[in-house]
């Protein structure tokens, strides 16, 4: 059984930043893509950065320039630093991964831009 397991989330001021985590753990013999998504209250999910399974990252263009996304592979943990927030980027992050032929989701973890 694979789990993934996010951490990070939080309250931040507009133009603040924070950094999200995510875990895999259990029966993982490799990751392929891996990444984070998000929802806002009312919207559909989105993808907001993610590795690809050739390892190239891909960036929704709403976050180039202000979110990073990075990887610990011995680790198997993907990172998220989130700078210069908005109350547009307001959601759910929910982490996601390609094991083995099958997709994965973390529970979520809120990220409240406000002042």
């Amino acid at each position: 059984q694979v789990q993934l397991v996010e951490s990070g989330g939080g309250l931040v001021q507009p133009g603040g930043s924070l950094r999200l985590s995510c875990a895999a753990s259990g029966s993982i013999f490799s990751i392929g893509a891996m990444g984070w998504y998000r929802q806002a209250p009312g919207k559909q999910r989105e993808s907001v950065a993610r590795f690809t399974s050739i390892g190239n990252t891909v960036y929704a263009d709403s976050v180039k320039g202000r979110f990073t996304i990075s990887r610990d592979m011995a680790k198997n943990t993907v990172y998220l630093q989130m700078n210069s927030l908005t109350p547009e980027d307001t959601a759910i992050y929910y982490c996601n991964a390609l094991i083995v032929g099958r997709i994965y989701w973390g529970q979520g973890t809120q990220v409240t831009v406000s002042s």
